[in-house]
């Protein structure tokens, strides 16, 4: 059976998670600045010193450090000697991710991939545009069309809203209003640097799930940039999610996880998320577990997580809050009363009361039962607390296992090309007529043809009622139009 974690220590009491419970997921919140990452690396180390996988998401550059042994910190080492905990210093194993691909290897998923739900939620469409963006992935699927990245999803667009009329018949009304608001979004997309996220070779979760001589691999996912589109960081995050739950076995209850996720800053994943998407977030959370992954939200207030998610994680964490405006006090007691009371113990109270590094937590027991909440002092990990240099981390990308597998992007036929190939042979077909009746020109505006230019000199010298008479019929001859 799989060593507990110590998290924590109050006084001689020492706090454990136990891995066969971690699947039952978690919740880290507090205050910046409070220690909310010097508690998240803690529990990641720990998983990772017992063969578990981690993902998490480094939002400000301050948990690479993990990769390498800590000891270089005073106070962290008086700590740990404070709370009787050995000092032998230790990193973990560590393969870097970057949307960018600057500072990691890129991360990248398909359209199809994405799906229309996902990608509704990050272009903030309404319900009709998320209507129109659902007919055209239909449209996409019987067409046997793939859609890889933003430029195959531009081109299906643009054929929706070019045949309009007949897929309209079939499915409903395509407003080329719509259509037009979510090209503006895929440009919006676009200028946040999306282009590099969608297309090939696609992350494979399996990736994620290495070992490294019987030590769980941190996959982290620099994000320190990606952060600046809040709307792309909640739906990596989710798709990576979703992903895992699709992927993934079943196996039941297991002496430890397969994978342990952190998603840090948690209430991007669900400020104005529609209820379509809550309730799939609220489904892979309770469902996943059975897969043998942890989820584990960080986040500044409980509030931030929707009570039907915040009910199934099991081991909780709560650094300090502020109680400086309504809400916060609102929160306070929120965190006191969804964690186990002590009857030693003012939980509200207490909660306002926390220094850097302390916490009320709150761990299942063997039972699956909610800990009695204590008031502890978090254990510092052996790996180093804050970021990598440049060097350290180019010295750690060019030696990863990884190396040279997700780093160039790949170019196959997909619906942009095929519906080009498509559009080719019609618009060669329309060439001749073009030069005799005109057609559109490069500035967007109309290309005067041969008839066009013989009718409007005609119209020019002949302005008798027989002369416009002869002008109509000569125009319905050369237009196919009757009289």
């Amino acid at each position: 059976m799989a060593a507990p974690i110590l998290l924590a220590r109050s006084g001689a009491k020492e706090l454990f998670l136990l891995p066969a419970l971690a699947n039952r997921h978690g919740l880290v919140s507090g205050a910046t600045g409070t220690g909310k990452t010097v508690t998240l690396q803690a529990l990641a180390h720990g998983f990772s010193a017992l063969g578990v996988p981690v993902f998490l998401a480094d939002v400000k550059g301050d948990l690479a450090g993990i990769a390498e042994p800590g000891g270089d910190n005073p106070r962290v080492a008086e700590r740990r000697r404070a709370l009787g905990v050995e000092p032998h210093w230790e990193g973990c194993p560590v393969v870097f991710w970057d949307v960018y691909g600057e500072h990691g290897h890129p991360v990248r998923t398909t359209v199809s991939d994405m799906g229309p739900l996902l990608l509704a939620r990050l272009m903030e469409l309404n319900e009709t545009q998320a209507g129109v963006l659902q007919l055209a992935f239909r449209v996409a699927d019987e067409a046997g069309l793939l859609l890889l990245d933003l430029k195959d999803l531009r081109a299906l667009l643009q054929h929706v809203a070019e045949n309009a009329r007949q897929y309209t018949v079939s499915y409903g009304q395509v407003s080329a209003a719509s259509v037009g608001a979510i090209q503006r979004a895929l440009l919006a997309l676009e200028s946040q640097g999306a282009n590099r996220f969608f297309g090939e070779p696609m992350l494979e979760v399996e990736d994620l799930l290495r070992t490294e001589r019987g030590r769980g691999v941190v996959n982290v996912l620099s994000a320190e940039r990606l952060i600046g589109a809040p709307k792309l960081y909640a739906t990596l995050l989710l798709w990576l999610l979703a992903e895992l739950y699709d992927r993934l076995p079943e196996v039941g209850d297991t002496e430890k996880p397969k994978l342990v996720f952190f998603f840090d800053e948690a209430h991007l994943l669900f400020d104005d998320a529609p209820r379509a998407l809550l309730e799939k977030i609220e489904q892979v959370v309770r469902l996943i577990r059975s897969k043998a992954v942890g989820v584990y939200f960080v986040t500044q207030n409980p509030l931030d997580v929707p009570e039907t998610v915040l009910a199934q994680l099991g081991n909780r964490v709560q650094h300090a809050l502020r109680a400086f405006t309504p809400r916060d006090q609102k929160a306070v007691r929120a965190a006191a009363q969804t964690m186990r009371p002590n009857p030693a113990l003012d939980l509200e109270r207490a909660v306002t009361e926390l220094a850097v590094g302390e916490a009320l937590v709150s761990l299942l027991d063997e039972k699956g039962r909610p800990g009695v909440t204590e008031r502890a002092l978090v254990v510092p990990p052996p790996s180093r607390l804050g970021p990598l240099a440049a060097e350290e981390r180019r010295k750690r990308l060019l030696a990863s296992p990884l190396a040279g597998r997700y780093d160039q992007a790949v170019e196959r036929a997909s619906a942009y090309e095929k519906l080009r190939a498509r559009a080719l042979p019609q618009a060669a077909g329309e060439g001749l007529a073009g030069a005799i009746l005109g057609g559109a020109s490069a500035r967007g505006g109309g290309r005067e043809g041969l008839a066009q230019t013989l009718a409007r000199s005609v119209v020019r010298t002949i302005g008798s009622q027989i002369g416009r008479a002869i002008v109509r019929g000569a125009l319905g001859a050369l237009l196919g139009r009757r009289r």
